[in-house]
């Protein structure tokens, strides 16, 4: 053999054991740089000798000539689905019939179980021969399926050879795996922000995506699609003895297959239900979706004695979390108006569970949004709700339609006020300018005394209301001269209760320069771009004075952010009310901080970081705005390239991950250090 032709061997072998690293582990040991060195010099030998190119061969993935049909691939063993239980009661009645079931001499007290996520994706069955993939497939009705083998081949995290390692074990004559395709949920977003600005429909779901993408007839298009697949199952296998499916796991494991890091053996059935309990309230930390457990007897032999009812296996079960995705009728639109006067349009809707809850309104984005997607009153609309978050009208079924809906008209008058709206020409929202319009006061009463701002204790929504219909608020400024007499005639309150308020209010004057001006409400001017603007400008005397051109040189703020602090400035009766709260003894000035000695600040540039759990001031996206605007990078998981981990409260698995590899994990008020460089 050629020493070039060596040489190529050996560059097979290290791209492919560096793609394992990457896709598989997250845990790559060459910088990029260095895989791409290996990479072109692997492509130049195969273009000087083409007839050398293996289909093994690491630079074979990318997508050949379309197709003109999938052609039927019929499966060595059914690829069966799964019984479903929906609570604890249910897994235990699972348990109880198949214990009526098992080999004589056996209870289910002998069992152990093994139990895996759920992927909500697409289910492929990959075939293998002396090690080399040569056909993959879809799961079709079980039965037969579609060959789906070169896109899958493009799906980085497919093996096209195994073992995967160099000294593992040798591959056995024959084996074929079952697996799940899937989207990561950060690389789900970036693929229909790509769709929809080449102007190409957008997936509803990633499971959609997923399915989408993997039946493509050119394969160039799924080469473009970052899809990702998780293995869990041995169908068939010629050459290896295994006797649990802990053993299979790891066996795929070792061979170089994705195995999903969150899998568990467990001795009893209790431990396996507080295990789903577990991992119902930890589904949102995940970048990807999960819509269950699977709970598998370990046992393979106890399995297949236990045989199968209808195509679900008896050994196996499901164990299902609420759905997050349901369809309802839209009855009709309301508008509510926001603090900053924008309207925002709700869905109100046929009653629908999503989720575990039941939901009867569902926000709609705004008008631009609406009338992209169509959709229309009397549609049967695709309603999604992901955690705690508020839900929301993903789009309309149109195929349901009947010629009895009515398209959704945008507002030329507030209905709080009826003053005339207006719509600024590079902006999706609709605003009410009317400063005296009533739901704008509540609203921005409600924001000067949350958390985020000045928080004042004791001062909430229904208070708020009683506040305004009484006369006694028209500004956040007159909360400073209200007095217990005031109070005590409203409903609810005693002398305690009043003075306990007024002092919780007069108390709130002292609070930081920065924390009053995000209560004022300025479109833009959150926490972060008001800790910004207070380290800029010592009051907002000076802040007031200053030019668009000048703020918006900050690092961070861009010309909207700008152009809404001066307009706010510039209004008379803004001018008033800052006058009203200097009066009223609020700070309207910095406080005087000890000279630092001069530090060099951190730059977040080329730094990669990954966020996890609730943030004291920040949302997901804010910080991730943020550390963006510095120049650093927010990925959706952590791995040996990630810098930092930016941690909140109720971390998830992504901070003992990051511990595990050494990754510095700091929280928010880090954060804002090394951007200030304190």
């Amino acid at each position: 053999m050629s020493a070039e032709r060596e040489r190529m061997r050996e560059l097979i072998e290290q791209v492919r054991f560096h793609n394992y690293r990457y896709y598989v582990l997250a845990d790559p040991v060459v910088s990029d740089r260095e895989y791409d060195l290996l990479l072109r010099e692997l492509q130049a030998i195969e273009a000087a000798h083409p007839d050398w190119v293996s289909p093994d061969s690491p630079t074979q993935r990318a997508g050949g000539q379309p197709l003109e049909g999938f052609a039927k691939v019929r499966h060595p063993r059914p690829i069966l689905s799964l019984g479903n239980a929906f609570d604890d009661e249910e897994v235990r009645a699972w348990l109880e019939r198949i214990a009526r079931l098992l080999p004589e001499g056996q209870t289910a007290r002998d069992l152990a179980f093994a139990v895996e996520p759920k992927f909500d994706g697409l289910t492929v069955v990959l075939h293998y021969e002396d090690g080399l993939l040569i056909r993959g497939a879809t799961r079709g009705d079980g039965e037969i399926g579609e060959d789906i083998t070169a896109n899958l081949r493009t799906i980085p995290s497919v093996p096209l050879r195994i073992p995967v390692t160099t000294g593992s074990q040798p591959p056995p004559p024959r084996l074929v795996v079952r697996g799940e395709a899937y989207f990561f949920l950060d690389q789900f977003q970036r693929l229909n922000r790509w769709l929809e600005e080449t102007g190409e429909k957008t997936f509803a779901n990633p499971r959609n995506a997923a399915a989408g993408s993997l039946r493509q007839l050119d394969p160039r298009i799924t080469a473009q699609r970052p899809l990702s697949v998780f293995c869990y199952a041995i169908v068939q296998v010629e050459g290896a003895e295994l006797g649990t499916q802990w053993e299979v796991l790891n066996y795929l494991r070792s061979m170089g297959f994705a195995v999903s890091p969150e899998i568990a053996r467990l001795d009893d059935i209790e431990a396996v239900i507080e295990y789903c309990g577990t991992w119902m309230s930890r589904r949102d930390t995940l970048n990807y979706e999960v819509d269950g457990i699977v709970i598998k007897i370990d046992d393979l032999a106890t399995q297949d004695a236990l045989g199968v009812v209808g195509k679900d296996p008896r050994g196996a079960i499901a164990f299902k979390f609420p759905a997050r995705e349901a369809t309802s009728r839209l009855i009709d639109v309301t508008i509510n108006v926001g603090r900053t006067g924008s309207l925002a349009p709700t869905a109100v809707l046929e009653p629908v569970e999503v989720g575990g809850i039941t939901v009867q309104h569902a926000t709609l984005h705004n008008f631009e949004d609406i009338a992209r997607k169509d959709i229309r009153i009397g549609d049967v609309v695709r309603i999604k709700r992901a955690g705690d978050v508020i839900p929301y009208v993903i789009g309309p079924i149109v195929d349901l339609r009947d010629g009895s809906e009515s398209e959704i008209p945008v507002p030329t008058t507030c209905p709080s006020c009826g003053e005339p709206v207006a719509k600024a020409e590079d902006e999706v929202g609709i605003y009410c300018h009317n400063a005296a319009c009533p739901s704008q006061l509540a609203r921005r009463v409600e924001y000067w005394v949350s958390r985020a701002a000045m928080d004042i204790v004791g001062l909430g929504t229904r208070i708020v209301e009683q506040l305004i219909d009484s006369g006694l608020v028209r500004d956040v400024a007159d909360l400073y001269a209200l007095t217990a007499q005031d109070l005590l005639p409203m409903e609810g309150f005693a002398e305690k209760k009043a003075r306990n308020l007024v002092e919780a209010i007069q108390d709130s004057r002292q609070r930081p320069l920065g924390r009053v001006l995000t209560g004022l409400g300025i479109q833009g001017v959150g926490a972060t771009v008001a800790q910004l603007l207070v380290e800029r400008y010592p009051s907002l005397d000076a802040l007031s004075a200053s030019s668009g051109e000048e703020i918006e040189s900050i690092l961070g703020l861009g010309p909207h952010t700008a152009h809404s602090i001066i307009e706010w400035f510039s209004a008379d009766h803004n001018r008033l009310l800052l006058e009203k709260l200097r009066q009223a003894g609020v700070r309207v000035t910095a406080e005087e901080r000890a000279q630092q000695p001069e530090r060099m600040t951190i730059s977040l540039t080329g730094r990669a970081f990954a966020i996890t759990g609730t943030l004291p001031t920040l949302s997901r996206e804010e910080a991730t705005e943020l550390i963006q605007q510095h120049g650093g990078r927010v990925t959706g998981s952590v791995s040996a390239k990630t810098d930092y981990l930016l941690c909140g409260e109720k971390a998830g698995s992504k901070r003992t991950k990051a511990e595990q590899l050494g990754i510095q994990v700091i929280d928010e008020a880090a954060l804002f250090d090394m951007i200030k460089g304190t």
